[in-house]
This record gives C-alpha cells, sequence and structure tokens, in this order.
C-alpha cells in the first residue's frame, strides 16, 4: 500500500493557517480601498492631479522603505513577531486617520498612509514564506496558493467599501465639483469637514480590525520558525545578487510593472470621469478589471505548462501594449473597456517576474526577495508622473489635446513605456537564460 500524502494543512496547524492566511486579504483590502483615494482627495481638498497622486506616493513608497528591513528583522527574529510588528505599523497608519481627518491636514493623511505600509511591508515579505513553513515542504506550494486565493477576496472587499461607504456618500459629489468649489469659506468648511470624516472612519475601523489580528497573533500558539544565520551574510548576498542580469534585470522590470499596474488601476477613475462616469458608478469597472486580472492569471498558469515564463511575459507584455494603445486612441466608453482588459495581460507579470529573478538564488533569495518587494516603489513614482501629464492645461481631465486625444488618454503613455520595458525583460529572458524549465518557481508574494 502507498504511503498517503501529507495534507496541504495539517489539523494541528490549521488554526495558525487560518489566522495568517486572514493577512493575505487585509492587504489586499488596503491596496484596492487606496486606488478610488486619489480621486476622493483631489475633489475634497480641491488639489491638482499631481498633488493628488501624493496618495499613491505615500502608500508605495512605504514598501520600499522597510521592505528591506522587514527581511532582515525576519531573518534575525521570526516570522511571528516581524507580522506582529507589521500589524502593529498597519494598525497605526489606519488610527492615524483620526488625528488627521481632525486636523483636515493633507500631509497627515499621507504621513498616515506612508506608516500604514510599512506594516504592508513586514506582512508581505513574511507572511508568504510563514505559510509555506505550516506544513511539509511537499505541499508548500499548494499551501501558498491557497492563502493566496483570500488576497483578491479583500481587494474586492476594499473596492465594494470604497463605494458604497465612501465614493456614494461623499457630500462633494452630490452637490458637484464646480458648486462646491463656489460655496463661501463657511459652507465649504463644512462639507470638507463631513467628507473627511467619510473617508477616515473605514480607516479607522480597519485598524481596530487588524488590533483583533495583532492579538490573535499573540495569544494564540503560533509556530515559531526562527531564522540562524547562514554564514553568507547580506552585503556579499547583495552582491552576488546584483551581479547577474537577470536578477538585475528583474527589479527593473518589476518596478515598471507595478507602476503600469497603480497608474492603469488608479486612473480609470479620471478616465471614466472624463466620459462623465462618477466615481462611484466607476467602481464596478475596477471590480471588472480585477475580476479579468484573475482569470488572466489562471489562463497565464495554465499555458505556463506550455510557454516557458520569460516568452509569456514577453507575449503578455506585447497585448498589454496593444490594449494600452487602443485606450490612448480610442476615446469614449470603448477605450474605457480597453483600460479595462489590459489587467487580462498584466495578471502573470508580478509572480513570473519574480520567479524569474529568484529562480536558482537559493539562500541569497532572502534578500533577493526583499529587493523584489522594494520594486513595488514603481507604483509610487509614476502615478505622479501620470499626474503631471493630467494637470497639462488645467487640473480636468480633459482641459487639452495631445496628439489628438484628451490629455487623461495620452496620460496612458507612461503605462506603454512601462509594458515595453516589461517586453524586452521578457525577450532577454527566454533569448538569453533558457529556463531548464516553465515553471518560474519560488511563488511569489500575492499582489493581486
Amino acid at each position: 500500500m502507498s504511503q498517503s500524502r501529507p495534507p496541504v494543512v495539517a489539523r494541528s496547524v490549521l488554526v495558525p493557517f487560518v489566522i495568517v492566511t486572514s493577512l493575505f486579504a487585509l492587504w489586499g483590502f488596503a491596496n484596492d480601498i487606496t486606488n478610488p483615494m486619489v480621486s476622493a482627495f483631489k475633489k475634497v481638498l480641491e488639489l491638482n492631479n499631481f498633488q493628488a497622486s501624493w496618495v499613491q506616493f505615500a502608500f508605495y513608497f512605504g514598501y520600499f522603505t522597510m521592505a528591506l528591513p522587514a527581511a532582515i528583522f525576519a531573518k534575525k527574529y521570526s516570522y511571528r513577531k516581524s507580522i506582529i510588528l507589521g500589524l502593529a505599523l498597519y494598525a497605526t497608519g489606519a488610527l492615524l486617520f483620526y488625528p488627521a481627518a481632525s486636523m483636515e491636514s493633507y500631509g497627515f493623511f499621507l504621513l498616515s498612509l506612508y506608516i500604514l505600509t510599512f506594516g504592508l511591508a513586514f506582512l508581505e515579505t513574511t507572511a508568504s514564506p510563514y505559510i509555506m513553513s505550516l506544513g511539509s515542504e511537499e505541499t508548500a506550494t499548494r499551501r501558498l496558493n491557497l492563502a493566496q486565493a483570500f488576497n483578491p477576496l479583500g481587494a474586492l472587499g476594499g473596492l465594494i467599501v470604497a463605494k458604497q461607504f465612501i465614493l456614494s456618500n461623499l457630500e462633494v459629489e452630490r452637490i458637484g465639483q464646480e458648486a462646491y468649489g463656489a460655496l463661501d469659506a463657511t459652507a465649504k468648511a463644512v462639507v470638507r469637514t463631513t467628507d473627511l470624516a467619510i473617508i477616515r472612519n473605514p480607516y479607522v475601523i480597519l485598524g481596530l480590525v487588524v488590533i483583533v489580528m495583532l492579538v490573535l497573533f499573540v495569544v494564540v500558539n503560533m509556530p515559531e520558525k526562527e531564522e540562524h544565520d547562514d554564514g553568507l551574510g547580506m552585503g556579499a548576498a547583495i552582491k552576488r545578487l546584483w551581479r547577474q542580469e537577470r536578477y538585475a534585470g528583474g527589479v527593473i522590470a518589476q518596478a515598471f510593472y507595478v507602476g503600469a499596474q497603480i497608474m492603469c488601476w488608479t486612473y480609470i477613475y479620471q478616465y471614466a470621469e472624463s466620459i462623465g462616469i462618477s466615481n462611484a458608478d466607476a467602481v464596478p469597472y475596477g471590480v471588472a478589471a480585477l475580476v479579468i486580472f484573475l482569470v488572466g492569471r489562471w489562463v497565464g498558469t495554465y499555458l505556463l505548462s506550455y510557454i516557458s515564463g520569460g516568452k509569456l511575459l514577453f507575449y503578455f507584455a506585447i497585448g498589454a501594449g496593444v490594449m494600452t494603445l487602443l485606450t490612448i486612441f480610442i476615446t469614449g466608453y470603448v477605450g474605457l473597456l480597453c483600460l479595462v482588459g489590459i489587467s487580462f495581460f498584466m495578471s502573470i507579470m508580478f509572480p513570473t517576474i519574480y520567479g524569474i529573478a529568484l529562480e536558482g538564488q537559493g539562500e541569497d533569495a532572502k534578500f533577493g526577495a526583499a529587493f523584489l518587494v522594494m520594486a513595488i516603489v514603481g507604483g509610487a513614482l509614476m502615478p505622479t508622473l501620470q499626474g503631471l501629464i493630467l494637470d497639462v492645461g488645467g487640473s480636468a481631465y480633459t482641459d487639452t489635446l495631445i496628439l489628438g486625444v484628451p490629455e487623461v488618454n495620452f496620460s496612458f503613455v507612461l503605462p506603454l513605456l512601462c509594458f515595453l520595458v516589461v517586453a524586452i525583460y521578457g525577450h532577454q529572458v527566454y533569448s538569453k537564460f533558457p529556463a531548464p524549465h516553465v515553471d518560474p518557481a519560488p511563488p511569489a508574494p500575492p499582489r493581486p
């Protein structure tokens, strides 16, 4: 009789597995509730597009700041302690929305988001390997994929909360931007105070939920996986990594990919508004983009059984580029649908780049993964540049024409350039570094 295979999740670690898996939903929620906030802060605080884009800069720059310290902390102490610290930072950032709203300070809101993503960097750097450690190595990848399935649920939850509890309730949306700008100072202050409280409340509730999770991690008997000094040394490992063209190129490609993803998912609301669709009514298009993204990931995962990771990355980047060109040069509702369709081709990019860059790195992969998480800084830098393009001619989205299309359409030339960088990397990988197999292991952290 053949020996039975080990379970994906053993009964003895089921409770810890469920608790850690919930973290995947928590950071998915934070990511996708924040994308519509660029437009919300712009309207309530009467910002231009560049100023509003600092929401994404503050959010994603936190990853760049804290990813490597998170990896060092986890290596010195343990995954569990790293997650506890990450939850503490996450909760602190979310709860700081309360004094930020009381002070009506945009800078304070940005600081809150920056601190919040310190926590997300700790969670994303450590939760995935912790999940993989909760059982047999034979079932580690299946266990991580199971946990990853809860990330998009959190992302959808973030979009739903943004629509139902924030965008649909903003007074500035009800009265209209032009009427809001025409109010006297006293009336405008009343609307601003009300709307900032509406933006604040979901984040404060989120902070309280995160505190509950933190308490669970403290009181529940969670398995410890201590990291020990392997004698390799961080400096030597980093030097080895950056000498490799495949790894260094992967970090660069990852930064451009994340920048493209955040631009396409953030400015879908501005694109929709330019054709007469309100922010609240544009949320279903954001949801559709996420659903199409997940379908693309399933299709892409299947295709990786037959096509090498580098080649499929190249094909999908070309597909994304074509859809972006259509988004730029087809105005109106069809252009919006093309923007939604880009998500299908973005679907496999993050995990594929991640896997290709780390394949065969051994123990160096621990620090290599941190730089790939730091590459999320692309999501901080690129949206601000797109905001500058949107401000050409004024703070509206159709103030002027560039190459015969409104500036909101033309601004998607930046994602187009990003996909070009990804395509070049994919081509180099499959032409210069033919893989011995087509599965770009190890699995990536579950960014949707």
